[in-house]
C-alpha cells in the first residue's frame, strides 16, 4: 500500500466535567464523546523525497507547520520505528473550524497514526496507536477508538481512559460562531469547578444525555459565555428550541460551537429553516456510529 485516503471525524460532548486536578498540573476529567458525520479528509501517499512529511492544506493552521499534529505524529511514528520509516505527502482538505470544541486538530493526529501505521506496515495494534496518541494530545485517543471500535465512549483520566457507550440515534444543530476559544485560559479560569463527582458506568450507560438532567453539562459553559457575545448568541438561539425538541443546548469541549441534540428525524425543509434562521454558520450532523 502506497496510499491511503481517510476521513477525520469532528466530535462533540455530550457533557464535561472536571473531577479533579493531578500533582502534575493535569485536570481529571469525565465526558461522554461522540464522533460526527462531519469533519477533514486526509490523503496520504508515500514519497521518494527527503523530507519525511511534505503537508499540504495547513499553512494557515499553526505558525510553524511542525507545531500541527499532523507531522507532529508522522515525527513520533519516524522516531519510535526508524527501520520502517519512509516519506510521506499528505493533503488535508479542511473543514472543521479551529478552537471550536470538536477536536480537529486531534482528529487529524489520530487519522495520521492510523493511516502511517498501514502505509509503512508497522502492524500496531489499537492500544498502541492509542498510547502514542495520548503523548501527543489528550483527545487523539478517542478518535483511534472511535475508529477501530465504531462506538462512541465514556472518557475518563485526562481523556485518555474510554469505555464504549451504545447511545440512541440522533441528529444535533450545531453552530459554529466565528470565534477561538483558548483552552489554556478556560482551564486556568480561578472559577471554573474542578471538583464534579465521578459516575460510575453503570449510571452513565443508563443515562439520558438529551434532556435537561441537571447532572450532566458542560463545566466550560458559563466561563465562555461570559466571555464571548457570539457564543452566547448562538447558545440563546439554541435554547429558544429546548421546548420544542425536549432537549437541552450545549457546548462542546472547550471551544466555541455550541449544539442542540434533536432526537427524532426532521425532513429537509425543517432542517434548512432551523440552519437559515442561525445566528451564525450552522449545519446538521449526524452521530457517526
Amino acid at each position: 500500500m502506497n496510499q491511503l485516503t481517510l476521513f477525520s471525524p469532528a466530535k462533540l460532548n455530550l457533557f464535561l466535567h472536571i473531577t479533579g486536578r493531578a500533582d502534575n498540573g493535569y485536570h481529571h476529567l469525565q465526558s461522554v464523546f461522540t464522533a460526527i458525520d462531519f469533519g477533514d479528509t486526509l490523503s496520504f501517499r508515500t514519497s521518494t523525497s527527503q523530507k519525511l512529511v511534505n503537508l499540504i492544506g495547513a499553512d494557515n493552521l499553526t505558525d510553524d507547520i511542525n507545531d500541527n499534529l499532523i507531522v507532529k505524529a508522522v515525527q513520533a511514528l519516524a522516531k519510535r520505528y526508524p527501520a520502517y520509516t519512509s516519506s510521506v505527502q499528505i493533503i488535508l482538505e479542511k473543514h472543521i473550524p479551529t478552537g471550536a470544541g470538536l477536536g480537529g486538530g486531534s482528529s487529524n493526529c489520530a487519522t495520521t497514526l492510523i493511516a502511517i501505521n498501514e502505509l509503512w506496515g508497522l502492524r500496531l495494534c489499537t492500544d498502541e496507536l492509542m498510547s502514542i496518541g495520548a503523548s501527543l494530545g489528550a483527545d487523539v485517543p478517542f478518535f483511534i477508538f472511535a475508529y477501530f471500535y465504531k462506538s462512541s465512549a465514556i472518557a475518563t483520566g485526562i481523556g485518555e481512559i474510554l469505555t464504549a457507550i451504545d447511545l440512541p440515534d440522533c441528529g444535533y444543530l450545531v453552530l459554529l460562531p466565528d470565534e477561538h476559544i483558548s483552552t489554556a485560559t478556560l482551564f486556568n479560569c480561578d472559577e471554573l469547578r474542578q471538583d464534579h463527582p465521578v459516575y460510575d458506568h453503570h449510571t452513565l450507560l443508563g443515562a439520558n444525555f438529551f434532556g435537561e438532567n441537571a447532572l450532566f453539562g458542560n463545566v466550560f459553559t458559563p466561563l465562555v459565555l461570559a466571555r464571548s457575545a457570539k457564543v452566547a448568541h448562538a447558545f440563546g438561539y439554541l435554547s429558544d428550541l429546548e421546548h420544542q425538541f425536549g432537549t437541552k443546548a450545549r457546548m462542546s469541549g472547550t471551544g466555541s460551537a455550541v449544539f442542540l441534540p434533536i432526537p427524532y428525524e426532521l425532513n429537509d425543509t425543517a432542517i434548512n429553516h432551523l440552519i437559515d434562521n442561525a445566528p451564525c454558520p450552522a449545519l446538521f450532523v449526524r452521530g457517526l456510529y
